[in-house]
């Protein structure tokens, strides 16, 4: 399966970003954020099952430092610093650009691996933590949906030359992008994690011998 979950991970990165959609980022805001919603909700969790559990799993070595909590708030700041009008035309620099998109890999990444990684008893102590994380960023990116979805302005400058406001239906799909595909990603996420906790009974530490 991890070889599964590598593939279509990349596969999905590459339709990201050496398809037809960077392209389109200049003029629509909906393919902007279709290739962030590709990058965190898709190819993060895809690419952080090919990691859980094995050597290179940093749950493993560093659980404290991994912790799902801290990682979801470190999301969710990289997440709406880069939506501020700013930071987002900024992005329509090639270089900005693509240091926007490392840090949405790499944060998603984190957060997904500290979610469902570790070993099994790892996984399973640290569960609860893991669903509030996952619950609480299918929540902040529902809310940013819903602000761009249901704003009665445009938000962004976003075209070519910077000047002309995006229609409002491009600026509407782009909400209803993150709001139903970001959203949903982390609360089936979340869900699937306490399904795993909930069916996963606790390892019996070394058996002792009681005195006769």
């Amino acid at each position: 399966m991890r070889i599964v979950f590598l593939v279509s991970g990349v596969a999905v990165l590459a339709a990201a970003w050496l398809g037809p959609l960077p392209a389109l980022t200049s003029h629509s805001f909906a393919a902007h954020m279709t290739i962030h919603i590709a990058v965190v909700a898709v190819a993060a969790p895809l690419l952080a099952m090919v990691i859980s559990g094995t050597m290179a799993d940093p749950v493993r070595a560093m659980p404290r430092v991994m912790a799902p909590i801290p990682l979801s708030m470190l999301e969710l700041v990289v997440v709406w610093v880069w939506h501020m009008p700013a930071m987002h035309e900024a992005a329509r620099n090639p270089s900005v650009f693509a240091l926007e998109q490392g840090s949405f890999v790499a944060a998603g990444v984190l957060l997904w691996i500290a979610a469902v990684g570790g070993d099994r008893e790892q996984r399973r102590v640290r569960a609860g933590a893991g669903v509030a994380a996952l619950l609480f960023t299918s929540m902040h990116m529902t809310l940013l949906g819903a602000l761009f979805a249901l704003a009665r302005r445009p938000l962004f400058a976003h075209t070519a030359s910077g000047t002309v406001p995006p229609s409002m239906w491009d600026q509407e799909l782009g909400g209803v992008i993150m709001l139903l595909v970001g959203g949903a990603s982390y609360l089936v996420g979340g869900l699937g994690l306490l399904s795993f906790a909930l069916r996963t009974p606790r390892t019996p530490s070394a058996a002792r011998e009681l005195p006769a």
